[in-house]
């Protein structure tokens, strides 16, 4: 899931990235609310965390911007104050849900992942490829029946391909996808994350789904392989 991240304490937006990053999601950072908006509009996004006392735009001028332009994306606004009116106008202007701070950071990815849940995702939550399923919402593998174990970047690559499965995909794609923006990811790590995915979901079982398409990229298979 990619999230965008717009706060101007950047010791609390540096914290959010690195934990929501170790969580599995793809994270961007804006500090200001002009900056937010632009990025919101410029790229697509599952989620963005907007808080309410931004420089620039405020949040419920963002949130309000973003409606009107026709954006769709999951919104959960932080709010400085446990007031009720803070609550009520944040939905008002077209959040999806709120958090108060301070906050749980536990609390806050069992929001996303319910606010993802409720928006829908692009792609069917669960994906079946012959003896392969990749569930989406569940952030699991299994391959016959047999749970696969991955790191969340190995998810968040197998799950790509599985989206586009049948297609190739190239590295640049993935990179972009599952990578948050700031990072100088280098082609090769897209590698190294796809060999591990073979090592775990193919080679155990005598298969061969994830497939190299010379000079494009990577192909998942739509029968499993």
């Amino acid at each position: 899931m990619r999230v965008l991240v717009v706060e101007d304490e950047r010791r609390m937006a540096l914290a959010l990235q690195h934990g929501l990053t170790a969580e599995g999601f793809s994270v961007d950072v804006a500090h200001d609310g002009l900056a937010g908006f632009a990025k919101a509009t410029d790229r697509t996004y599952d989620v963005v965390v907007l808080d309410i006392m931004l420089p620039g735009l405020n949040g419920y001028r963002v949130c309000s911007r973003l409606r009107a332009c026709g954006s769709n994306v999951g919104i959960l606004m932080l709010t400085a104050k446990d007031g009720e009116w803070d609550e009520a106008e944040a939905l008002d202007t077209g959040a999806d849900d709120y958090l108060s701070k301070p906050f749980s950071f536990v609390v806050l990815v069992a929001r996303l992942r319910a606010l993802a849940r409720r928006i829908g995702s692009r792609a069917p939550q669960r994906t079946v490829l012959g003896d392969l399923v990749v569930d989406s919402a569940a952030r699991t593998c299994s391959r016959g029946g047999v749970p696969v174990p991955l790191t969340p970047r190995e998810f968040a690559v197998l799950d790509h391909l599985a989206r586009r499965a049948g297609e190739a995909v190239s590295k640049r794609e993935i990179l972009d996808e599952v990578w948050d923006s700031n990072t100088d990811s280098d082609p090769n790590t897209v590698e190294v994350h796809v060999s591990g995915l073979r090592r775990k979901i193919d080679a155990p079982f005598g298969r061969a789904a994830v497939q190299t398409v010379r000079g494009a990229g990577y192909r998942l298979a739509a029968d499993g392989g």
